[in-house]
């Protein structure tokens, strides 16, 4: 099976399980994000602005949390995902919070063409989703299509130090130990379960078909494939573990990337 087809069938088994379980029915996680939905979108925020009146495109936006928060602060948001399941707990969640949200079926480089209409203020991506690609280039091209001319790509992903070079165990006594013991060079395909394996019920865990491959990617190659689509990047900021002050001190933990189209 090939990579795209494994990591598609992964994400359709058991999503909306997943999900439910983690973030409560979709009417409770809904009553959630209208009590602060500038929480749930967190930090990122200071990098998109004012968002009420703008026309966002959030690529691979799952179940639609961070989107349907967009939207109660007043954004016109669409999500690209190839999981029908996403799209389920996406769409219940929108009606349950009483915004409305469009979501496009797709994989994102073959998204209908009436979908790349140029005219987006904003496109979002995060955490988790570059390495679902074995090229980058494709990916930024659809980003560009997307945004209109001084629109802004927003991406907020895992740091590559922390995805391929270093390995972190244990909580013990407030301290982690950290290991050098990956190839930050690595170019090859590593298969692991998928992300939401963790919340699934235990009748709902298929270890066979939950597994996806992915594709980790360094900060060079990562900065490279968007200024080659002809985006400008506007900053670059690499960001230590935000949940907590004791772990990973002095490790970039995340990094945010923010480019124009000119």
């Amino acid at each position: 099976m090939q990579p795209f087809q494994q990591n598609q069938k992964a994400w359709n088994t058991g999503t909306y399980a997943a999900w439910t379980r983690r973030f409560g029915s979709p009417a409770e996680a809904a009553a959630k994000l209208q009590s602060a939905p500038e929480k749930r979108i967190g930090k990122v925020l200071d990098y998109m602005g004012e968002v009420s009146g703008k026309k966002i495109m959030n690529l691979m936006g799952s179940g639609g949390n961070k989107a349907v928060a967009l939207a109660l602060l007043g954004a016109d948001v669409t999500v690209a995902d190839f999981s029908e399941e996403n799209e389920r707990y996406a769409r219940e969640l929108a009606l349950a919070a009483g915004v409305p949200l469009r979501y496009v079926v797709s994989d994102v480089l073959q998204m209908p063409e009436e979908v790349l209409t140029g005219d987006y203020d904003i496109v979002f991506m995060e955490f988790g989703i570059l390495h679902y690609f074995v090229d980058l280039a494709p990916l930024f091209g659809v980003v560009a299509s997307l945004l209109a001319k001084g629109g802004k790509l927003v991406l907020q992903d895992f740091h590559p130090v922390s995805t391929k070079l270093i390995s972190s165990r244990g909580t013990t006594a407030n301290i982690r130990k950290h290991k050098v013991d990956g190839d930050y060079f690595d170019t090859s395909l590593t298969e692991t379960e998928i992300s939401f394996f963790k919340f699934l019920p235990d009748n709902r865990k298929e270890p066979a078909v939950q597994k996806v491959r992915l594709r980790h990617w360094n900060l060079g190659e990562i900065v490279t494939a968007v200024a080659g689509q002809g985006l400008y990047i506007r900053l670059l900021e690499e960001l230590p573990n935000l949940s907590s002050e004791v772990f990973d001190k002095g490790i970039p933990k995340t990094f945010t990337l923010v480019a124009e189209k000119l």
